[in-house]
């Protein structure tokens, strides 16, 4: 079924006057719902045991072809109002989804029973696993992909990314534990188990230096298994001088005493970082 839904979808890409007709209105409504069910996803592991992703391109192109053929209205809710295009996710009783007032998620976006919604906000195309915990005033943003048992604490910035097409989202695999007010944004990589200190920001340019050993080792994007990172600084020369750069550092791995998920936070304790 899908094989056929890829088929409109990809010529509809190409050919954008295909969207005034119903049997290409209809494919792109039903390729959004099997990913707000999540049936379909806008990326999916190949290998999760070696952090490995592929990205479902014209999925993405379905959900970007979606905006165009809904119509604007208003909603309400009492005294609040909005004017958008997208519908709300409902039936949280009936999806198993804890969802705490002031949390909002669009339709598309696929919450996995036993997920925990403070007040928050996740967009289309988004996927948040079981036991995850979507923390006060966090965001998961398009196409995002959350692990099982993963940690969003108060405030974090989960980037999203719709276009191009071809490129990957933001990927936070299980188990991780991601710190207050932390960025992860363009489709920067962060791998099973690995926690991330409160304000430490990772972008796909971001210099995330291993320290552990006796030279430094860098990644961009990536942030390996396991991995204890907290923000950092390294020095740079610039015409008017030396300044302190941004970065990511990697202090350690996690300890066999922090995999459970109610002490992630003596992974970083126990490399003497507050979270």
């Amino acid at each position: 079924m899908y094989s056929e839904y890829k088929e409109i979808v990809e010529r509809a890409w190409d050919d954008r006057s295909l969207l005034a007709e119903e049997a290409t209105k209809r494919a792109i409504r039903e390729v959004v719902e099997a990913v707000d069910k999540g049936a379909l996803r806008t990326a999916e592991p190949v290998d999760l045991g070696k952090s490995l992703w592929q990205v479902n391109e014209w999925v993405k192109k379905a959900i970007i072809m979606y905006f165009p053929i809904q119509q604007m209205r208003t909603m309400r809710g009492g005294e609040l109002e909005w004017y958008d295009k997208m519908e709300l996710k409902h039936d949280y009783e009936k999806l198993g989804v804890r969802v705490v007032p002031q949390a909002v998620a669009r339709y598309g976006a696929y919450i996995a029973p036993g997920a925990i919604l403070m007040p928050s906000y996740v967009n289309i195309g988004a996927y948040v696993d079981t036991g995850t915990m979507v923390d006060t005033w966090a965001t998961v943003g398009s196409c995002a992909q959350i692990g099982k048992h993963v940690h969003l604490s108060g405030g974090v910035g989960i980037g999203g990314v719709l276009e191009p097409v071809q490129a990957a989202p933001v990927i936070i695999e299980d188990n991780c534990f991601i710190g207050s007010r932390s960025i992860v944004v363009e489709g920067a990589h962060v791998c099973h188990e690995a926690v991330l200190g409160s304000n430490t920001v990772i972008t796909g340019s971001t210099h995330i230096i291993d320290v552990t050993g006796d030279e430094p080792v860098e990644y961009r994007g990536y942030v390996p298994p396991r991995s204890v990172v907290v923000a950092g600084t390294y020095p740079k020369r610039f015409p008017a001088g030396e300044y302190g750069v941004a970065c990511a550092l990697i202090i350690g791995r996690r300890k066999e005493s922090t995999d459970k998920k109610t002490s992630l936070n003596d992974a970083l304790r126990d490399f003497g970082v507050a979270v």
